[in-house]
């Protein structure tokens, strides 16, 4: 099979690459600098999601498109940083795919990232792939960026969109930013008491999800790409503190994180109880289902 991969040199699209290249794959990645792609036997191509289309050339021939490039949401957001994301993922799909229906030998499947921020705000609500979607920011933006990935289907391509929650790993994503805090002892509850439920997936089960989801031609739509026992923020902190024999007992106030983050600070205390049951019913056999084996994979 032959695979491109957008966002393929970042934190998840790194250890997808690796996956697939396992398999003996040939797979190719989307950079903003394709000369600096020193890894053996892996093509490179440069698309700047906020720039130009991505090359005819670059998806001639491939039988897979997976697309996780975007413009990160843990920062401090401004109206200049909300359009950055809206645009790298909405206008990013849109070209991409627009690009798609140029090729004269077109990729048969589109594996489109998305994220579980399309749920909004739901409290104890269990949600799952058939549920209704949210409000808010991010909400919108997921719609969009899902609406462009399905523009895929006009051109006879299998869709599949993956909803991600907070992935787990020691090398990106948002563990990588709460462990310093966290060593020291100075890690805690975000928000009103950690009552907001956290949908996280280890790294492994999130490529082991990409995988079958590529592999699988009888996949389509959305997938909740998280782990089966979603947690509430003050168990996740709870765990964070027996991994690493540290005290937990540093909250952080909402008015706090919204020093910190702007208007970001209110989605980190969003609540959304999301279930993988599309990929529970498939059959697919997660290899963390717990938080606490999984943090102990980690960082213990």
């Amino acid at each position: 099979m032959k695979i491109i991969v957008s966002g393929g040199t970042g934190f998840i699209g790194t250890r997808v690459v690796e996956r697939f290249k396992r398999d003996d794959h040939y797979v190719a990645v989307y950079s903003r600098q394709p000369g600096k792609e020193q890894r053996t036997g892996i093509g490179s191509y440069f698309w700047d999601p906020l720039g130009a289309p991505p090359s005819e050339d670059s998806l001639h021939d491939m039988d897979t498109v997976i697309h996780l490039a975007g413009e990160t949401v843990a920062q401090r957001w401004n109206d200049k940083v909300k359009q950055r994301i809206r645009d790298s993922r909405v206008l990013g799909t849109r070209s991409l795919v627009s690009t798609i229906g140029r090729v004269r030998h077109k990729p048969t499947t589109l594996v489109c990232a998305s994220a579980i921020g399309i749920y909004g705000n739901r409290a104890d609500e269990l949600l799952t792939e058939t549920s209704i979607t949210g409000d808010g920011f991010l909400a919108d933006v997921c719609r969009e960026w899902e609406a462009e990935a399905d523009r895929a289907t006009q051109y006879g391509l299998r869709v599949v969109k993956l909803r991600i929650g907070f992935v787990l790993g020691t090398d990106g994503g948002a563990l990588k930013e709460m462990l310093p805090a966290f060593r020291l002892g100075l890690g805690g509850r975000l928000g009103f008491g950690g009552k907001q439920w956290m949908p996280w997936i280890h790294v492994d089960d999130l490529c082991g999800i990409i995988h079958r989801v590529v592999t699988d031609n009888s996949v389509n739509g959305v997938w909740n790409a998280v782990a089966p026992n979603p947690v509430r923020n003050r168990e996740f902190t709870r765990e964070m503190g027996k991994v690493l024999h540290r005290p937990t007992i540093f909250p952080a106030p909402a008015a706090a994180l919204k020093l910190l983050f702007g208007e970001f600070a209110e989605h980190m205390i969003d609540s959304a109880r999301v279930l993988p049951e599309a990929a529970e019913k498939a059959g697919y056999q997660f290899q963390y289902r717990e938080v606490g084996s999984a943090l102990r994979n980690l960082i213990g």
